[in-house]
């Protein structure tokens, strides 16, 4: 199966996942900008990097870095494909890279904060998701806080991860990861009703997920209303029949 990540800073504006831009304030960087065919090979290696064709992705990018060396941008792909690849060192070394070259690069600094988190380093990565979104000129900080969120919750640090998650919410209230976080939160608390509300508040801005299908079964289970959750049931059901949710629920089912 082939890994994805998100890929929220890659100086051109390819879209990838949760409508995450290609980093705009990734121009910030110490040279006046990547020549045309620096450009050209950046784009087609994000594009093979995307399609899971990582030979040729690096083979782009080995070309751009020829043409333009010293754009930062460059070296933040590099990083990303790395980390793909399960080449952590290569990868840290040219997030490092990108930010020696461009250090108020919110959009790397995001990526790099995703990469140390996978790496269990989470004070370090939520540290940069913070230097990040503390960046006056990046348009998105509430993606940074959120991440900072998921990476505190994936350490069981439940408290922490709600005051980031609610920080972003206050930036932006329409941010789907973290309204359906906070439905976790509130269900992990025995708080179902919030849960509900939350979960409600999710799909105002995006679709249903396994995830979050699975979740409001179990928020129906608790709250008793049998028409929503023979709603969930089925939509999980027929929508994602091979999914590790579909499973549990098979599971849960058997036991009752």
């Amino acid at each position: 199966m082939k890994k994805t990540i998100l890929l929220i800073a890659l100086v051109l504006p390819f879209l990838f996942a949760c409508n995450q831009t290609a980093g705009n304030n990734s121009n910030l960087h110490t040279t006046s900008g990547p020549n045309a065919a620096g450009r050209a090979n950046l784009s087609l290696g994000i594009e093979y990097m995307n399609r899971g064709e990582y030979e040729k992705s690096l083979e782009k990018l080995d070309r751009a870095k020829a043409a333009d060396p010293g754009y930062s941008g460059i070296y933040n792909a590099y990083g990303l494909l790395y980390q793909l690849l399960d080449r952590n060192k290569d990868a840290e070394n040219h997030f490092k890279k990108a930010l020696k070259l461009n250090p108020r690069d919110s959009d790397t600094m995001n990526n790099y904060g995703r990469f140390l988190c996978q790496m269990s380093r989470s004070e370090e990565a939520e540290h940069t998701f913070l230097k990040a979104a503390e960046n006056p000129l990046y348009a998105t900080p509430e993606i940074a806080i959120t991440n900072a969120g998921i990476c505190a919750y994936r350490n069981n640090r439940p408290v922490k991860a709600e005051e980031y998650f609610r920080k972003a919410l206050d930036i932006n209230k329409q941010i789907p990861t973290a309204l359906l976080k906070m439905s976790q939160l509130s269900y992990d608390k025995e708080n179902h009703l919030s849960a509900r509300a939350y979960l409600q508040r999710y799909l105002s801005f995006s679709r249903h997920t396994a995830s979050s299908l699975w979740l409001g079964i179990k928020i129906e289970r608790e709250m008793g209303d049998k028409d929503a959750l023979s709603s969930y049931i089925l939509s999980l059901k027929n929508n994602f029949p091979d999914s590790i949710e579909a499973g549990l629920l098979m599971e849960s089912e058997s036991d009752h």
